[in-house]
């Protein structure tokens, strides 16, 4: 296998010059245009007077705020499985299968070729920041292990397949590509998650693994298996000795953050933040942890940033990289490549800098937990966590959290967190230390929360420690075991807590 590390090298250099010459507002409204230029025929476009459209600001004036259930109701649902000339022109050879976080309704995204190519120019710019920060990394004199969801396509109609994101970006690997790349295809395919793992984790032993991506719970796992089939070996020392970069997105990495170092310990491993979505390739950290993603501007994607509070309102705020403000909290809308246009991702993002523009992922427009106006959004809550594991010396492998009403008798409310760490559960007092911590925390970031502790009407969070590995088989008791499938932080629905709790208290045994 040909090192390309020195080609890549040089490509990431170049690439960091042109970013750093980037006129952020003028790219974006050039990336609009062509946006509306581009799709001005499609049923959408006409629909929006699209040809009519000059500036950012026509644009916001003729076309309003979508969700997917819009987009879905107005346009896609009668045409499933063929999205052509619906609101991008051509064939839309792909369907990415989300079900989201907030609905159980399967959405079809439509995956265009133009949004194919968005995405592996993400993929590019991950290497040149990779590069910046590691420039003596010889990251393609190895394999890439990604650890991602299911890569079986499933034939919707002539010529339209649909599937996991991940599978899609193999089936369009190029073939200079897929010998950096692990696993096999055929390994990949494996439907059961545990039996995939354990050959997974079996038949990287003897292979150079430089990269590894995924979620970071399910990596865990997975390092784990592999530290103990070498220490099977007599084989003492890290998983991967060869690695040199960690790719992670989809939840918060802060309660994982210490564990990977400790397994990370004498490698000089980067470990490196993502935002992609089925949307599109929305960001990436170019710089060092909690320092922010730097959103893909000349990617043809074009975003507008709604405060969280407005999106409701009949005529909310719609702001775009001219305007935007850091310190506030913003529910991400997307025109793409792909036919999405003023599409409300579910998303929520601050901005820590304009220039160029970085955000921090906080949460989902409906993912927070405020049962009681406390307000809590998902990034709060993490925080708080890790503050609170840091404090008893604990790692957190997984939790979830939901809120307790009031009772007959007892009018007071509060929140029940089941909480799994690495290393059992802790003794009582430990426990005790861990609800004051993440208390006390919450309390000082989030003034709603603290007026409602206050005054008494929530009380100090309930900690239900579980056995390690319970989360893991909650989710495949449920069909939800594998790489592609999130344990859900905030659980608003009633029946799917109960479930939990359920399970907690009566777990599966094999």
């Amino acid at each position: 296998m040909l090192d390309i590390t020195p080609l890549l090298r040089a490509f990431g250099a170049r690439r960091r010059a042109q970013l750093a010459r980037l006129d952020a507002a003028a790219v974006q409204e050039r990336t609009l245009i062509k946006l509306v230029r581009r799709a001005a025929e499609t049923r959408f476009g006409k629909d929006h007077r699209f040809d009519a459209i000059r500036s950012v600001a026509d644009f916001q004036a003729r076309v309003p705020l979508r969700t997917w259930e819009a987009m879905w109701d107005e346009y896609y649902k009668a045409a499933l499985p063929n999205f052509s000339n619906i609101s991008w022109p051509g064939p839309v050879p792909y369907l990415a299968l989300s079900s989201g976080t907030t609905s159980a309704r399967t959405k079809y995204v439509p995956v265009t070729e133009a949004m194919n190519r968005s995405n592996s120019r993400a993929g590019f710019d991950l290497v040149a920041y990779h590069f910046a920060a590691k420039p003596r990394s010889r990251l393609f004199d190895g394999k890439t292990f990604m650890l991602g969801g299911s890569t079986k396509l499933v034939p919707e109609g002539p010529g339209v397949w649909s599937g996991d994101l991940s599978g899609i970006a193999v089936k369009r690997m190029p073939f200079w590509a897929r010998g950096y790349a692990f696993p096999k295809e055929e390994h990949a395919l494996i439907a059961n998650w545990e039996e995939k793992a354990e050959l997974m984790a079996r038949t990287s032993l003897d292979e150079k693994i430089r990269a590894l991506t995924g979620t970071p719970a399910w990596i865990l796992i997975l390092l784990e298996r592999v530290r103990a089939l070498r220490d099977a070996r007599g084989e003492h020392g890290p998983a991967y000795p060869d690695l040199q970069l960690l790719v992670h997105g989809g939840v918060n990495f802060a309660p994982y953050r210490a564990r990977f170092e400790k397994l990370f310990a004498g490698l000089d491993v980067d470990m490196r933040e993502v935002y992609p979505a089925s949307e599109g390739f929305i960001a990436i950290a170019d710089r060092g942890y909690g320092e922010g993603l730097r959103l893909n501007l000349d990617h043809g994607l074009f975003f507008e940033f709604v405060p969280l509070e407005d999106l409701s309102k009949p005529n909310p705020r719609r702001h775009w990289i001219a305007n935007i403000e850091t310190g506030v909290n913003y529910a991400v809308v997307m025109s793409t490549c792909a036919g999405l246009f003023a599409y409300v991702i579910g998303d929520t993002v601050r901005f820590v800098d304009k220039a160029p523009p970085r955000i921090l992922i906080t949460g989902r427009t409906t993912y927070w937990l405020s049962a009681f106006g406390e307000h809590l959004l998902a990034e709060q809550i993490e925080t708080g966590v890790a503050e609170a594991a840091g404090a008893i010396g604990a790692d957190v492998t997984d939790y979830s959290v939901s809120a307790v009403f009031p009772e007959a008798g007892n009018e007071r409310c509060g929140h029940v967190y089941v909480m799994e760490f690495a290393g059992g559960a802790p003794d009582a007092a430990r426990l005790e230390t861990f609800a004051k911590t993440l208390d006390a925390t919450l309390r000082r970031i989030v003034n709603d929360y603290d007026y409602y502790r206050k005054d008494g009407r929530i009380v100090l969070p309930e900690i239900r420690a579980v056995a390690p590995g319970t989360f893991a088989a909650w989710m495949k008791s449920r069909g939800k075991l594998g790489g592609q499938n999130k344990v859900p932080r905030i659980i608003n629905d009633p029946e799917l807590w109960a479930n939990l709790l359920g399970f907690v208290a009566n777990p599966l045994r094999d």
